[in-house]
């Protein structure tokens, strides 16, 4: 088979994945490409940003797109932004993944129902199946669920123990269009190390400091330096009042070098090669509700 043949049958698309905040869908994104491109946090809105992961097999490439969860809470211009994020995606994608949590429907995922376009196939994922201690009651909520449109397949997942993952791979592929591929083989994400770095800053704060910091926290990178393998990271930690600021830094600094050395570990891992991190906590009140600062700090 020449090389345009096998092109002509080769199928590539994006995957969007949507559902309300903390039903797992960074975590289905990261395990369906086998790295860890999109952060992760019991926290809930912890995704802010359209994290494109990439994964080629065969003759097919799947670009998912993970977005924030939609935001129903609080009318500030960091929310309203992402949720301008997940409308735009939903109607750039040639799939949608409507996640859910197995057992729970609520108002909050009926909204993120409601935005998904009619005309694009949507595989209804319902996620953490293997919390369900009575496997019986999982079909009688599939089927309720799935009557609420019309999906193209109904698939329970773990996204954590990987079951079922090669079965909504199957699903998905089944509705990709024949295009040849859009990024290279090897690819991951098209994300630049730079975010990726700023990502996992991020994600490192809200494990440590969880429910205490308020989550219009952010993270800036103020300098990346590439010097052969190794890579120079300055960050910034913005948080809105001094009192985030003295959480975040911890008694006598600790809690700011857990967050550090395992944001170092994270990085290392991903990049390939050593990292030197430096952070600051820095007091920037007002940012989450500033259209232009938004801007500044790389939300769409």
């Amino acid at each position: 088979m020449t090389e345009s043949t096998a092109l002509s049958h080769f199928r590539c698309g994006y995957i969007a994945i949507v559902g309300r905040p903390n039903v797992g869908k960074s975590t289905l994104m990261n395990e369906l490409i086998g790295a860890k491109v999109s952060i992760t946090s019991r926290k809930a809105q912890t995704t802010r940003h359209r994290i494109t992961g990439i994964q080629t097999i065969d003759d097919a490439q799947f670009v998912y797109v993970d977005t924030p969860g939609f935001q129903t809470r609080h009318s500030n211009a960091l929310n309203k932004t992402l949720n301008r994020t997940v409308t735009n995606t939903l109607t750039a994608s040639d799939v949608i993944l409507f996640v859910i949590e197995a057992g729970t429907f609520g108002p909050a995922d009926q909204q993120v129902l409601d935005l998904i376009p009619k005309n694009v196939p949507c595989i209804l994922v319902i996620n953490k199946s293997d919390r369900v201690k009575d496997k019986a009651v999982l079909l009688p909520f599939a089927q309720q669920i799935a009557a609420k449109r019309d999906f193209t397949a109904v698939v329970p997942v773990s996204a954590k123990l990987r079951f079922q993952l090669d079965n909504l791979q199957g699903e998905i592929k089944k509705h990709l269009p024949e295009n040849p591929p859009i990024f290279g083989e090897d690819d991951i994400t098209d994300r630049s190390e730079k975010f990726l770095a700023a990502e996992i800053v991020r994600e490192k704060l809200f494990r440590f400091v969880g429910d205490e910091l308020p989550y219009t926290s952010t993270v800036l990178i103020e300098k990346f330096e590439v010097e052969g393998d190794l890579r120079r990271v300055f960050a910034a930690i913005l948080v809105e009042r001094d009192t985030h600021k003295s959480m975040v830094i911890g008694n006598k600094g600790e809690r700011l070098k857990d967050i550090s050395t395992q944001a170092r570990l994270d990085m290392a891992r991903l990049f390939g090669g050593p990292v030197y991190l430096e952070i600051w906590v820095k007091v920037k009140s007002g940012w989450a509700d500033n259209e232009a600062g938004l801007r500044a700090y790389g939300y769409e």
